[in-house]
């Protein structure tokens, strides 16, 4: 089992950018440049392409320009997008009036407007644009047609409160762009059913991201860190090394022993930001399935293991719309075996 790394900070130094200038001259290939310094391909590729100095013959990397760029762009305040972009935030608007959520905008977005990045925008943007007024842009009157219908969103965290809940977290806004898009398995979205109050019961819901493939985890005497801990690792000895590459969760405190999970299960753990269910999609849909088989209020100690296993089989066997009509299982089965590239996902 591959030793698991410390999590590199999320902005380049000065220093990997001069690595990165002089293993660029000597035409190393992205992924090598990327292997080297301990960082994804993607990084090294958003890098170059953002920062190449296009007078230079062969589009030549400078880390000084290239340092001088990034801290322009970090610059503060920065105009907000959705009050400076009428025809966005025309969109953006159109959309919230007819119920949709701020992430299934931010992804049709992209996908009407592939080629021009203006017409882009991210959920939490226009979540804060709905929210924060000094953000201008959207009217708060349009946060009605959210799900939660909620005048003032729940605050992420107090001013004094660390981001970080438990030590050696890795937060969802460095996971790597692969798992965002979905075209590999292997990536898993995990999550926690509760049963009823005097139960103290629970069961562990796993969706894999590009197949929404559910596994589900006994938990019998609770759900403490250690109970969970012990049935990941269980579950996840089930499958090949291939699909198992990384988990997101949320912050509960369930997985205080997440450092424990990655170093058995080989898995990169991420966590999310806190009251953020949207960044765990496709489990909070699939959670909402199982409360067919997993009704609330049930005492859930009643289900062991092999009905636990009987239920996920059942899903896993469901046919689904995001997968055109596919089910997970088939799904799953044509991707391992080559067959079949993943069909075009949605968050549900």
């Amino acid at each position: 089992m591959k030793p698991r790394l410390v999590e590199p900070s999320r902005s380049l130094s000065y220093r990997e950018r001069c690595r990165i200038e002089a293993l660029h001259a000597a035409g190393h290939t992205r992924a090598e440049i990327a292997r080297r310094l301990g960082r994804h391909r993607s990084t090294i590729g958003r890098e170059l392409e953002r920062n190449q100095s296009r007078s230079l013959r062969r589009g030549g990397y400078i880390a000084t320009s290239a340092q001088a760029r990034t801290d322009q762009r970090a610059r503060r305040p920065k105009p907000a997008k959705l009050a400076t972009n009428l025809p966005l935030r025309r969109r953006v608007q159109d959309r919230l009036n007819l119920d949709h959520s701020p992430e299934q905008i931010a992804r049709r977005l992209r996908e009407e407007f592939p080629d021009d990045p203006e017409m882009w925008v991210s959920h939490e943007t226009i979540y804060q644009s709905l929210y924060v007024q000094s953000r201008g842009g959207l009217k708060r009157e349009l946060t009605r047609h959210l799900r939660t219908g909620r005048t003032v969103r729940k605050p992420q965290r107090h001013g004094d409160q660390r981001r970080e809940r438990f030590a050696g977290m890795v937060m969802i806004s460095d996971r790597p762009a692969e798992v965002e898009d979905r075209a590999v398995p292997g990536h898993w979205e995990g999550d926690l059913i509760l049963g009823s109050t005097e139960s103290g019961s629970a069961v562990g819901t796993l969706v894999e991201r590009a197949t929404r493939f559910v596994m589900l985890l006994h938990l019998p005497g609770g759900h403490t860190a250690e109970i969970v801990q012990e049935a990941m690792v269980a579950k996840m000895a089930t499958l090949p090394e291939q699909l198992r590459r990384s988990l997101t969760w949320d912050q509960g405190s369930e997985m205080a022993n997440h450092v424990a999970i990655a170093e058995a299960t080989g898995l990169s753990i991420y966590f999310c930001d806190p009251h953020s269910p949207w960044q765990r999609g496709s489990n909070e849909n699939t959670n909402g399935l199982l409360r067919q088989y997993l009704p609330k209020g049930e005492d859930l100690s009643f289900y062991g293991p092999g009905m636990l296993d009987q239920i996920a089989s059942q899903l896993n066997a469901r046919p689904r719309k995001t997968l055109n009509w596919r089910t997970p299982a088939e799904t799953l089965d044509a991707l391992l075996s080559g067959q079949s590239d993943p069909p075009v996902a949605t968050t549900g």
